[in-house]
Formats: structure tokens, C-alpha cells, sequence
């Protein structure tokens, strides 16, 4: 039985402060209730919908998203030139610029398009985990220390700068080949690279689509965490769920385990920027016409879009350079503070998985192979086992994938599970999804509040703007756990762990 609501679609020309721009044209959105953690917005209802819009969420998923623009951004996706089998939110789905965040949509690519708002400005904006051998009750005597020493070593904060400016020689390896050439330079173990996504490296980079103020807002900042939603965090591997998953990630109750989470920084901005005003001034030659701008697209084949893909592929390597130099700089706080080397620590990186990228994959259509360009912003790739773009240690049990939830909370280890691949391009969750906006969250609390509050908990904290933490407040959330029951059910993922936060460093 279908059951349907209504969600209001707000308008363009006359805007509220809860009805950001891009959100599409006015007029009542219709939703299709298909089982219980799926729904429908049916491609009748407007004739430029091209597919259905798919939504992953249960009741209480959904009630929250009532009269979210996010909605009506999912319907807008699903008029994109070439689009196959559905437009796609996952659980913890929100308004973002173009794309909601959390949106999967998969393009042929023969006339399909790409959408740089279908990827983000945070382009292959990602999360790593590292194990330790170390346990939570062994540190904790310590953790102070730890926070300090990783506050330190990791550079946050907006516009943060590694204090060393790459020649643009050394920029150009970066953009070309990824955590490859931080590894090389001495940033990390070889073994690293077989435990990234695409080995740390998305071919097709060109850095001369590249322009020149990306370059310079890169160039310092290689090893920088950044501000917002970005963080280093320590936890707690508090429960194991698929034991057999565990010990082939290497993890057990009680452990250590350190989250990255940040991307390209400025550069992936600035590229993001460059090429949504170049394919906007370009779609009416290519005879492309979309409800929103902010979707601003140009076909696969075209000149801009070549060109968008090269300069996303060279980002996307920035930001998996990034992340493996902030892991360096992890392990060698680490090597300070309890005085052994990071190899004897157990210091072994887990898995390192974008959520902001487009990648060139083949799924089913119609039971059909076929080439697609899959976008997924704010949505984790999650391949099941067996795939061959599993690395060979983890084939068994499938792609590791991680739902970091909030500083107050919980996080979640996964691996990808079979019905990802029918049902969402093989993709999941990449979070808990934001509950409120960040001023709305600030009107809420205040920073000094929300750090008392963690301090209660037992959770350190280290920000270099204090004062913005009630951004990232628990209440600015939805919870993960809903989120991460919701992808489970639906068949996406299937739970490893559960980790508990001890200490979380923020821009």
C-alpha cells in the first residue's frame, strides 16, 4: 500500500530564512511512502523529472524532513540529462547547494552530464580511520596530552596553513598522484595506499584545469584540517557488532582508534567555484535547461565537462594527500606523548573513503550493464563483498565504511552490503546529516556551554575557535543512530562497531 504526504516546495522569488536559495519552483511536493525506510517522489508529478526520487528514511527520518528544501532538491536532480534508475537521498540527506547533501544520482556516460554542486565545493571531502594496539583505559591517564600534542601538529581553523608553501612543481605531483606522493615524500607506509580508496589516487587529473587562485589557495595548506564540520577525534571502539568484520579491520573492544575527517580545503573551493559560473555560462549553447542553477552542468564529452573532471580528479588527490599527511603528523604525535614508535603502536590505517566525489563505475540498468558517472555528495561509496574494487584484505567482508556521528555522541563502522548496488549505485550514509543550520545552532548555545557539557562526559576537546562549537553541537544533529539503523535496513551497509568519542580537535 502507498501512502502519500505532502511537503511544500518553497519558492525562488520570494525567500525566508528557512527557504534557502536553489531550491526550485514553488508548488506542493507529493511523497510516496514504498516500504519502511523508503519513499517515492513519482517522476509524473513533473514534467522535467526524468526518474523517480528515491528516499531513505523511516518515520522519524521523514517527519524531520517535512517542508525541507532537501526534498525538493532531490526532485530537481532527477531532471538531469542522462540520469538512470532514481534520483537518490540517503538517511541523513540535507539542503545543500545544487545536490542536497546526501545525494547519489548516476548519469550515462553516453549524454549524460556532470554537476560540480553534484559533488560539492569540498571535493573528495573523506574520512580515515587509524587502529592503535592502544585501549581507551591505558591512554586516558594521558589524554590531555594527546589533545594537546595533535592540536598542535594538525593545523585548524578556517584558512589554516601548513606553514610551507609547495613550489608549483611540487603542487603539480600532488594534484597528479594523490597520498602516492605524500607516501613517497616520506608522509606515511606504503601500506597506507592499499588501504585507501583508489590507492589514494583518481586518475585523469589535470592540474592545468587548474586555475591559478586554486593553485595559490592550496599550495600552504597540504596537511590542514580546516574549520566547520571537519575533525580529529580519538575514540573508543565501544561495541562489536560482526566480529569476523572486526578482526579483518583489525578492531576490538576497548581500542583506540583515531577519525580524520576533512578534504581539498581552498583549492577543491576554489575549483568547485571556477567551474559552476564556466558550465553556467555554457549549458545554453549545450541547449541545457535546469530548474535550479546551482545544478549547473555540461555534458560528459563536452569541453567543460572534461575540463571539470580533470580539475576534480587533481582536488581529489589534493584532499587524499591531505589526509595522509595529517595522518603522519597523527602518528608522530602519538610517537611524542607515549614515547614508542607508531609501528609498535599499532598505528595501521584502517581505510581511507571519500563522500564527496564522482567516479566512473558500471551497475545495472535495467538489467542492463552499464558505464555511468556516479555523483555522490555527502554519500560514502559502499561496495559489498567480493567487489573488485575492494582491496584484497578487506574482499571477504566488504568496503569499509564510516558514519562519524557528533562530538557528543556516537560513530559507526560499517562495510558495504549487497543491496547497496541494486538499490543506490553501491552507496550509503556518510553521517548523522545536520539537524539545524549553523545559526541556528549558534542562537541555541554557546561554545563555552557546549565544551562544559562534553567535559562532563569525559570527552576532551581542543577548538581554535571555541566559540563556534555549539555549531557542531550534538542538538545541530540528527541521530546517527537512526540514521545508520535506516541504511541498514535498506540493505546499504551492514554495522562493525559502535565507537564512543574521547577527545575531538575542531577548527
Amino acid at each position: 500500500m502507498v501512502r502519500r504526504l505532502h511537503s511544500e516546495r518553497p519558492g525562488t522569488a520570494s525567500r525566508s530564512a528557512t527557504q534557502p536559495p536553489g531550491s526550485g519552483a514553488a508548488g506542493p511536493l507529493q511523497i510516496e511512502r514504498l516500504d519502511e525506510v523508503r519513499w517515492r517522489i513519482p517522476r509524473t508529478q513533473r514534467p522535467d523529472m526524468r526518474v523517480d526520487g528515491i528516499v531513505f528514511a523511516d518515520d522519524e527520518l521523514m517527519a524531520a524532513l517535512r517542508g525541507d528544501p532537501a526534498l525538493v532538491q532531490v526532485a530537481n536532480v532527477a531532471t538531469l540529462p542522462g540520469i538512470v534508475g532514481a534520483s537518490l537521498a540517503m538517511p541523513d540527506v540535507h539542503w545543500g547547494y545544487g545536490f542536497p547533501i546526501g545525494g547519489v544520482a548516476a548519469v550515462r556516460c553516453d549524454g549524460g552530464v556532470i554537476s560540480p554542486g553534484g559533488i560539492g565545493f569540498d571535493i573528495n571531502c573523506g574520512v580515515r580511520l587509524l587502529r592503535t594496539d592502544l585501549t581507551a583505559a591505558g591512554v586516558r591517564p594521558r589524554l590531555e596530552r594527546l589533545a594537546d600534542a595533535l592540536f598542535a601538529a594538525v593545523p585548524s581553523g578556517v584558512g589554516a596553513r601548513s606553514g610551507r608553501r609547495l613550489s608549483a612543481r611540487e603542487l603539480d605531483d600532488v594534484l597528479l598522484d594523490g597520498a602516492r606522493q605524500a607516501v613517497e615524500a616520506g608522509q606515511g607506509w606504503p601500506s597506507d595506499l592499499e588501504r585507501t580508496e583508489d590507492g589514494g589516487r583518481l586518475g585523469g587529473a589535470d592540474p592545468a584545469a587548474v586555475s591559478p587562485r586554486a593553485r595559490q589557495r592550496g599550495a600552504d595548506q597540504l596537511g590542514t584540517l580546516g574549520s566547520g564540520n571537519h575533525f580529529l577525534e580519538l575514540d573508543m571502539v565501544d561495541a562489536i557488532r560482526d566480529p569476523m568484520a572486526a578482526a579483518a579491520l583489525g578492531l576490538f573492544e576497548g581500542q583506540v582508534v583515531v577519525f580524520i575527517h576533512c578534504g581539498s580545503r581552498g583549492l577543491g573551493h576554489q575549483v568547485c567555484t571556477d567551474h559552476v559560473a564556466i558550465m553556467d555560462r555554457a549549458m545554453d549553447r549545450h541547449g541545457i535547461r535546469v530548474p535550479d542553477r546551482q545544478l549547473a552542468c555540461a555534458p560528459l564529452d563536452s569541453p567543460e565537462g572534461r575540463a571539470y573532471l580533470g580539475a576534480m580528479a587533481a582536488a581529489a588527490n589534493f584532499a587524499w594527500a591531505n589526509r595522509q599527511t595529517i595522518a603522519h603528523a597523527v602518528r608522530g604525535a602519538f610517537e611524542r606523548v607515549l614515547g614508542s614508535d607508531a609501528r609498535r603502536l599499532g598505528m595501521g590505517l584502517v581505510y581511507d573513503v571519500s563522500h564527496n566525489i564522482a567516479k566512473f563505475e558500471t551497475h545495472l540498468v535495467d538489467d542492463e550493464e552499464t558505464a555511468v558517472c556516479v555523483h555522490r555528495k555527502g554519500a560514502t561509496r559502499a561496495f559489498p563483498p567480493e567487489h573488485p574494487d575492494v582491496p584484497a584484505v578487506y574482499r571477504a567482508v566488504g568496503q569499509p565504511v564510516f558514519v562519524p556521528g557528533d562530538m557528543g555522541r556516537c560513530s559507526y563502522v560499517a562495510v558495504g552490503a549487497a543491496g547497496s548496488m541494486p538499490a543506490a549505485f553501491g552507496s550509503t550514509c556518510h553521517g548523522a546529516g545536520r539537524n539545524l543550520s549553523r545559526h541556528a545552532a549558534l542562537r541555541e548555545l554557546r561554545g563555552v556551554d557546549v565544551a562544559a557539557a562534553l567535559a562532563t562526559e569525559g570527552i576532551v576537546v581542543r577548538a581554535e575557535r571555541p566559540d563556534l562549537l555549539a555549531e557542531e553541537a550534538s542538538i545541530a544533529y540528527k541521530d546517527v543512530t537512526a540514521v545508520v539503523r535506516v541504511a541498514e535496513r535498506a540493505g546499504l551497509l551492514r554495522v562493525v562497531a559502535r565507537l564512543r568519542p574521547l577527545a575531538v580537535i575542531k577548527g
